[in-house]
């Protein structure tokens, strides 16, 4: 497996509602950033499942190198 594809360098914010279900792109193909769109099937990554706890506005991974998939730690400022 190769590394995940920078989608862009910097997180996404998005508003997410509680309790719904959300699959995060982790492989950086995808064409409906940050969500997965499928890219992923020819490689080695798998997106990863959250449920939002709350209604809120999230800032997810777009470097893909988070330690805190899906959420944003700050990784992309030393890339």
């Amino acid at each position: 497996m190769t590394d995940a594809v920078v989608a862009q360098k910097g997180p996404f914010a998005v508003d997410v509602e509680a309790g719904k279900a959300y699959f995060w792109c982790a492989c950086g193909r995808s064409a409906n950033q940050p969500f997965c769109d499928s890219s992923h099937k020819t490689t080695g990554f798998k997106p990863v499942r959250f449920v939002a706890d709350e209604t809120a506005t999230v800032y997810l991974c777009g470097c893909k190198r988070t330690g805190n998939r899906p959420r944003c730690d700050g990784t992309h400022s030393r890339l």
